[in-house]
């Protein structure tokens, strides 16, 4: 509502990790705090490990603008070996997307289409739409235009959910995410065998309370693996 698509200001401050020299691993967990919006024009990002274990290392970065911090960060980088493996959580029984028409959102907002969206449950409500008493929403989504999936694709990816309260109360009110994590769960192997294909999002709330609520997200890919989960606190004024 303030600022530009969340999901590339994640997407920029991962790869300017992965593209520091000293960089130790992949992509565990990264933290983003949208501390003011990001207006057009240059931005400088600022990334520096402040330990690095034998497997992991951590790193703090900031996004700045004529000197001006508009947002920080956290992240954990590591080595992944082979160790004993399960899935606790599944994926939604859906549809595959090829049986599941593309949908555009009903109001024209430029980031949306850089992707392709096919919505199976809690579509983004529209002018004549009754609040709903779940806040769950589940689809399938790549790049538009395609393009193979990497971990700074996934990060964004994971912020395409709109704002719960939109689907809760059935219309579009001020909101916006404060801070937002994304723990990532795949192996760049993993990613690389994935290509340009769908992943199946899906997105919950929890907590709706006194202007902010949070919202809970997993990313899967179409053979059943836990890609990437996600969480944001986010504000709303209704």
């Amino acid at each position: 509502m303030v600022g530009p698509f969340g999901g590339i200001t994640v997407a920029a401050i991962l790869r300017a990790i992965e593209e520091q020299p000293d960089v130790h691993g992949d992509p565990v967990a990264l933290t983003v705090n949208f501390l003011a919006p990001v207006v057009d024009g240059e931005f400088d990002i600022s990334a520096r490990a402040v330990r690095t274990n034998r497997s992991n290392q951590h790193w703090i970065v900031e996004l700045s603008q004529d000197g001006d911090v508009k947002t920080t960060a956290t992240a954990v980088f590591g080595l992944r070996r082979d160790t004993w493996t399960d899935i606790e959580s599944m994926p939604p029984a859906v549809a595959a997307p090829e049986d599941v028409e593309p949908q555009a959102f009903p109001v024209p907002i430029r980031w949306t289409q850089n992707y392709e969206m096919r919505f199976v449950d809690g579509a983004v409500p529209g002018l004549d739409a009754e609040p709903s008493e779940s806040s769950t929403t589940t689809l399938w989504v790549r790049d538009q235009p395609p393009r193979p999936l990497d971990f700074a694709g996934l990060a964004a990816m994971c912020d395409v959910f709109y704002p719960r309260v939109f689907l809760r109360l059935g219309r579009v009110m001020a909101a916006g995410t404060i801070s937002m994590t994304v723990y990532f769960h795949s192996t760049r192997d993993e990613l690389i065998s994935h290509g340009d294909d769908f992943v199946l999002a899906t997105v919950h709330a929890q907590r709706f309370a006194r202007g902010y609520f949070d919202q809970s997200g997993q990313i899967w890919d179409r053979r059943g693996e836990l890609l990437a989960t996600t969480h944001q606190i986010v504000y709303f004024k209704s």
